[in-house]
């Protein structure tokens, strides 16, 4: 296995043994691709190049010689050096390249707070804290901060700020802090995600969970009458109008 940088320059050698009639030749396998022809020698010694603008084989003392010419991405694959002598194929060498596109300086995204509870009308600040290590990045390209919410009810996160040129962005050797703050209702609960868009690559936080809480709403009192019953005096008995006014509630429950 060989590992390089992208639009480095890679060179790949197999030994060469001397034989009148045996051919040597250097294929490429990428999957999903038919396997590729990238050029071929003599065991004996010839001085022969066969060179496009990304591929060069060519001899050299005891070896044959694959070069490429600033990789890219889509040069990661099988490659394999292959002798022919009559009818008797033998691989003398594979090797799988892997080829690394340009790497962000951006080791972690950080997002503060990791939840918020608001009421409508108010406001909620979040925060997004983008680490760098400046040994790791390997491309020019400057990132872009951008905002996604993603509701419960939603298949797919929303689209909702972009930080321009212009924002407040303090600076340390090592971090940038972004600050997003919006005044919500209640169609803005959810999640909302702070991504970074750097070196072709997207990079997203761990998320803030924003809840929007309604007004409290007023507090019901439920009350159960509990009657007692009691014997009448014969005097009572001919007095409605007092038996009623002897009832009365005798137990009363509150709930919350």
């Amino acid at each position: 296995i060989k590992s390089v940088a992208a639009q480095q320059n890679v060179t790949l050698t197999c030994p060469r043994s001397f034989g009148v009639k045996d051919l040597l030749f250097w294929l490429r396998i990428i999957s999903g691709h038919q396997p590729e022809f990238l050029g071929g020698t003599y065991a004996f010694d010839l001085n022969k190049v066969t060179q496009t603008t990304h591929f060069t084989t060519k001899q050299g003392p005891g070896t044959f010689i694959l070069h490429i010419n600033h990789t890219q991405i889509n040069d990661t694959g099988l490659y394999y050096c292959i002798r022919t002598s009559k009818t008797n194929m033998t691989f003398l060498r594979g090797v799988l390249l892997k080829v690394k596109g340009p790497q962000s300086s951006i080791s972690s995204i950080i997002q503060a707070p990791p939840s918020a509870a608001v009421h409508p009308g108010e406001s909620v600040s979040l925060q997004c804290s983008v680490l760098s290590d400046s040994e790791k990045k390997t491309c020019s390209e400057d990132y872009r901060v951008h905002w996604f919410r993603a509701g419960s009810h939603q298949s797919h996160p929303s689209f909702i700020y972009t930080h321009g040129d212009n924002v407040e962005c303090g600076y340390s050797s090592q971090k940038c802090f972004y600050n997003f703050s919006k005044k919500v209702n209640v169609s803005d609960a959810g999640t909302y995600y702070c991504a970074v868009a750097a070196c072709g690559e997207v990079m997203f936080g761990n998320g803030t969970n924003v809840d929007i809480k309604g007004k409290d709403e007023a507090s019901l009192t439920y009350s159960a009458p509990t009657f007692s019953r009691r014997k009448v005096t014969k005097a009572e008995r001919g007095n409605t109008h007092s038996a009623k006014k002897e009832t009365i509630y005798s137990d009363v429950r509150f709930h919350n």
